[in-house]
């Protein structure tokens, strides 16, 4: 009898988890809107698109609280993984800790809008050194020494990834 009660217990108790698990889910996903649906007939691209958001939303909360969020676009994707795979070596920072979750969407976010590098192109570590940045800045004198903090001087928004917006002496 004994033996029956402990399993049963241990039978809720996996129940128990198992709910607890999908709760966390649920919670931590957007849910989808009638809209959402309606411009997306899939509702599986909605929920990848709804989960992008968030991901991009968490980016800018968790990586913004330091230092401006950098657009995905800017480095490769290799170069984010290695940042979110290593966050004990930050440009010689330990990042603080975020719950799993966190992390994964984060990196669905930046893995979706992120480059591949080009066969033989080396991972640049500075997004100075980065090829998209150098073609988005052909005739910028960036200040010496440049740091992701110089881009605020052209792009006021940075902050909200609002890098289109630019000081009047760029905006023509």
């Amino acid at each position: 009898m004994y033996q029956l009660s402990r399993k049963l217990d241990l039978g809720k108790k996996l129940f128990l988890i198992v709910l607890l698990i999908a709760f966390i889910f649920l919670m931590t996903t957007n849910t989808v809107s009638a809209s959402t649906i309606d411009d997306h007939p899939n509702l599986f691209i909605a929920q990848l698109e709804s989960s992008s958001d968030l991901g991009r939303e968490f980016y800018v909360e968790n990586c913004g609280s330091c230092h401006i969020p950098i657009p995905a676009e800017v480095l490769p994707t290799d170069a984010w993984q290695k940042i979110l795979e290593q966050p004990r070596d930050h440009y010689g920072e330990n990042l603080p800790k975020m719950v799993n979750i966190t992390v994964g969407l984060i990196w669905n976010y930046l893995r979706s809008y992120s480059r591949p590098s080009l066969e033989g192109e080396t991972t640049p570590e500075f997004v100075t050194n980065s090829r998209y940045f150098k073609a988005l800045h052909p005739l910028v004198d960036l200040p010496k020494p440049s740091s992701h903090q110089s881009c605020k001087l052209c792009h006021p928004a940075a902050a909200t990834l609002d890098y289109r917006s630019l000081t009047p002496e760029w905006d023509d």
